[in-house]
């Protein structure tokens, strides 16, 4: 069932937006070569007691997860693009991370995940990191009273065609409230003008994630992380969105953290 969010709730929501979108800020300063991805989720744990927030994933035991999660953040490595399983392994020089994280704060919650190189970039990698944000960008500017759920997936789907990736449609965005995955599921492409009108207080998790010669995953042996089916490069990004009246709210926004 899809549940809307009165403007009341959607301002509620908005500590959830800012804590997820500190949290991930401040990985992102923190990070780099040599950092242990134990020590991420460690650092993403203690971060969450000090601001007596709860994490949606510790314990998490979706179908798609062969045991429960057990950590507090996804943190997925090059060809791992989806639900990375934090292990014991200390990034490397070009090393392009992903970092998905969603917290509850006061009963709601916000989702989001970014990408990123530690040490010296490879060109190919940023621009797939960079398509990504673009469809993310596009996808939320769609995101308005009156369009369809379709014209946001479409949105997605044109910016990684034009750059020449193929689009995985398995795993996408979806609603978000009280808990952090709930209808409707978008799609990373789709076809524009079909789909669920978009009406006030639609809050939802809109995430792109692209493959660089690919549009097949392959499950890893931990039961969680999902890679490219060929071994190459993955990126992934989200924000969770209201929609309102005055266009969409971007309750993850973190530029002002940078």
């Amino acid at each position: 069932m899809i549940e809307y969010k009165t403007p009341a709730e959607v301002q509620a929501m908005r500590p959830a937006g800012e804590f997820v979108a500190r949290v991930l800020a401040t990985l992102r300063r923190e990070v780099g070569v040599g950092t242990d991805l134990l020590d991420v989720d460690a650092r993403a744990h203690e971060l969450i007691r000090e601001r007596g927030a709860t994490s949606c994933y510790l314990d998490y035991h979706p179908s798609f997860g062969d045991s429960p999660f057990g950590h507090v953040i996804c943190t997925s490595v090059n060809d791992a693009v989806l639900h990375g399983l934090p292990h014991r392994y200390r990034l490397r020089d070009g090393d392009l991370v992903t970092l998905d994280f969603a917290a509850s704060v006061d009963g709601w919650v916000a989702d989001s995940a970014i990408s990123f190189i530690v040490g010296e970039a490879a060109p190919a990698d940023l621009e797939l990191i960079d398509t990504c944000e673009r469809a993310l960008t596009a996808a939320i500017d769609t995101a308005r009273v009156g369009q369809r759920l379709g014209d946001v997936s479409a949105a997605i789907g044109e910016v990684a065609a034009e750059a020449g990736y193929g689009v995985n449609t398995q795993f996408g965005g979806h609603g978000v409230g009280r808990t952090m995955h709930g209808e409707p599921h978008i799609p990373n492409d789709g076809r524009a003008g079909r789909g669920l009108g978009l009406r006030p207080g639609l809050v939802i998790a809109i995430e792109p994630w692209l493959m660089a010669t690919t549009d097949e995953l392959a499950k890893d042996r931990d039961g969680w992380t999902l890679r490219s089916a060929d071994g190459s490069r993955t990126a992934h990004v989200e924000h969770t969105i209201a929609v309102t009246e005055d266009g969409p709210l971007v309750l993850t926004d973190r530029r002002s953290l940078a």
